[in-house]
């Protein structure tokens, strides 16, 4: 009986890591679309997926899934990019956005989906606009440069180690005319 619910569970587990890896539940596009509209104070935005080849995975320091790198587009003008990914909290993930604008600078961070009891802390708008202004030229170092959360150091660790990754990647993507 108990190995029946361990197998249960495993393929439960199974199931849910397959179905989101494959693309971003339309859920979440919403709250993506809603973000950037108010960010950019624009409505209809297109958000078009950039694809990055196989070739170029391999140099990026943590793979970029399909459609989870978009260009935003708005009355056939490039407004900027949203990525999407998810990152470790103490038991679970959680869902975030980055947003950057035509020049490649964060002008958004944002927690899209918190799945856990504690942490949430490090969705507050206070937190995140550490991560405002900065490009691929940067490097965050948590308890540093970014202010460290009572209660949330997973969390914070993980979502300071998640911006870090996605700015080496930025500057990988520019470098090969991706962005």
């Amino acid at each position: 009986m108990m190995i029946l619910k361990r197998v249960t569970l495993l393929l439960s587990i199974f199931t849910v890591v397959v179905c989101y890896s494959f693309q971003v539940p339309n859920p979440l596009l919403k709250k993506v679309r809603k973000a950037v509209e108010k960010t950019f104070e624009i409505k209809d935005v297109i958000l078009e997926p950039l694809l990055i080849d196989s070739t170029l995975q391999t140099k990026l320091h943590k793979s970029i899934e399909k459609d989870h790198l978009f260009k935003i587009v708005n009355n056939e003008q490039l407004i900027g990019y949203a990525f999407i990914d998810k990152a470790p909290s103490k038991t679970d993930v959680f869902d975030y956005l980055i947003l950057l604008d035509a020049n490649l600078v964060i002008v958004k961070a944002k927690v899209l989906t918190y799945r856990e009891d504690y942490g949430s802390e490090i969705g507050s708008r206070r937190w995140l606009k550490q991560f405002i202004g900065k490009g691929s030229e940067d490097h965050f170092k948590y308890g540093n440069q970014i202010m460290a959360i009572s209660g949330a150091t997973i969390s914070a660790h993980s979502m300071t180690r998640a911006i870090n990754t996605f700015l080496k990647n930025l500057e990988i993507l520019h470098k090969n005319n991706i962005l």
